[in-house]
């Protein structure tokens, strides 16, 4: 097995690795915490396959919009610009905007994995920023300001709530929207593997902070966002078919970025939650 740095912070391109062989997983798992960040390029997997392995890291969590989940599966999601005699065959734009998925719940995600199985001719990266060295380059009385807070989560993206935008939180049916409610998570919030102090969800659907103003929460919410997003902390991953490709969301945000919807794009996303409350 061997692991190429994809940036200097973090993230990491595997070679010489086929996810169906059970014995490589702990040795990934190691590499997982370290890197952050995962690239497995040209795996050749069933769906059956695929979701044993992602069980392997955690219990899988079956997304709220449920017209989209696989056919034989409901713990995988298909992200996808195709359309079948008129109608989507996935959900086309997944969170373009900065986020940490299932943050909107009480016990959050411990990892994504998306597994690429048609990629566009142009397009279609995904954008991650690191939250352990964001946290760690605040400035100490901020360190010390925002360490006991917890915010306020909610599914959506605060930053765009024009449910025609191409960068709202994809839309909820009104079934959907009473199946999620309002959770608190720590603004800087210890891994619960590692142990280090991360932002957490910063940007996306953290909404408010406890005993804060709207405004004020905003304020401060909005000046983490500007922070944790600097280009200096972001990596930038390109697909290719076969990838499956694994991110730790309590040390990252990321983001999708918007393809042509004439040029074909699909991948099966499976999240698996953190065991027990964070």
């Amino acid at each position: 097995m061997e692991f190429n740095k994809l940036s200097e912070g973090f993230g990491a391109e595997v070679h010489g690795v086929d996810l169906r062989d059970g014995r490589i997983f702990e040795e990934l798992k190691s590499a997982f915490y370290k890197y952050q960040v995962l690239v497995l390029r040209g795996q050749k997997l069933t769906a059956t396959e695929y979701l044993q392995f992602a069980r392997r890291i955690g219990p899988p969590e079956p997304h709220v919009i449920d017209q989209f989940h696989h056919p034989e599966y409901a713990d995988i999601l298909i992200l996808s610009n195709v359309e079948k005699d008129g109608k989507p065959t996935g959900l086309a734009d997944a969170g373009t905007y900065f986020h940490t998925d299932y943050s909107y719940l009480e016990v959050p995600a411990r990892a994504t994995l998306l597994y690429s199985i048609q990629v566009p001719s142009k397009g279609g990266e995904t954008l991650f920023a690191n939250q352990y060295r964001a946290y760690d380059e605040l400035p100490a009385t901020t360190k010390m300001k925002i360490d006991p807070l917890m915010a306020l989560h909610h599914y959506g993206n605060r930053d765009d709530l024009d449910k025609q935008s191409r960068t709202v939180a994809s839309v909820l049916t009104e079934e959907q929207e009473r199946k999620v409610d309002w959770v608190r998570h720590r603004v800087a919030r210890p891994h619960p593997v590692t142990g280090r102090t991360a932002l957490y969800s910063v940007s996306g659907s953290s909404f408010g902070i406890d005993g804060m103003s709207d405004t004020e929460a905003r304020a401060l919410l909005d000046e983490l966002k500007r922070h944790a997003t600097q280009e200096k902390y972001q990596l930038r991953l390109k697909y290719g078919v076969g990838d499956v490709v694994i991110w730790d969301n309590a040390s990252l945000l990321h983001s999708a970025t918007l393809t042509d919807p004439q040029d074909p794009r699909t991948l099966w996303r499976i999240t698996v939650k953190e065991e027990g409350r964070p």
